[in-house]
């Protein structure tokens, strides 16, 4: 994946991706084109492969942030409340805020207050305006409890991979609402959807293989 849409520019890495069709729809798109990777990562951010961005952190590549957007976009419509657990360096949060639109609010959580001043930092290079509205907020908390304090969400994206699907996100989660969450099960690591529809039932299903650092505590992380 990283050789086939690889750029040297944001508009590029994100041309490349669009012509591969991974991204689709015009919204992503467009919000990718306004949110530059590079503001996010200091090292080959037009690369389409996960890079560090320290405190045994990564940013996820390109293609599976395009993906999360993909799965989420008919949630992250104008005046959307979403959830970003493990938002690391700031740069899908803030794409996800775009794409709510100045009524909605982006709640970024990372349990590394280095990586949530880093994320305001950048968020501040790339889109001031954000934080100074509301639309996008970054806090120092558990993402495996979520963040109650804002609940509900029309949407949650988990960017680590839990140990089983954690009852208190499916809770935090709007009906209807959708998360997109990483897994690990028997079959290794996964994508999970998790829809729940008008009524509250909740359908899970899993849609690709993956391989995410571990959604866990900060000493837990800096041992690895």
């Amino acid at each position: 994946m990283a050789w086939r849409c690889s750029g040297n520019s944001n508009e590029e890495l994100i041309q490349n991706l669009a012509r591969a069709h991974i991204i689709k729809d015009p919204a992503v798109k467009a919000a990718m084109l306004a949110v530059d990777r590079g503001h996010f990562s200091r090292y080959k951010p037009y690369e389409d492969a996960p890079q560090t961005i320290g405190h045994q952190s990564t940013i996820s590549a390109p293609h599976m942030h395009a993906a999360a957007l993909e799965s989420l976009s008919p949630y992250l419509g104008e005046g959307a409340k979403v959830l970003d657990i493990g938002s690391g360096s700031g740069y899908l949060t803030v794409c996800m805020a775009h794409m709510v639109g100045p009524t909605g609010r982006v709640v970024g959580v990372e349990h590394i207050p280095e990586l949530v001043e880093q994320s305001k930092k950048n968020t501040a290079k790339d889109q001031p305006s954000f934080l100074e509205e509301g639309r996008v907020a970054f806090f120092a908390a558990d993402g495996r409890v979520g963040f109650p304090q804002e609940a509900p969400y029309d949407c949650i994206h988990v960017g680590a991979a839990a140990e089983s699907m954690h009852k208190e996100l499916v809770e935090q989660l709007k009906a209807p609402g959708r998360m997109f969450i990483p897994v690990s099960d028997r079959a290794g690591q996964g994508i999970y959807v998790v829809d729940k529809d008008k009524n509250g039932r909740v359908t899970k299903s899993r849609t690709m293989d993956v391989w995410y650092v571990p959604l866990t505590d900060v000493q837990t992380q800096y041992e690895r």
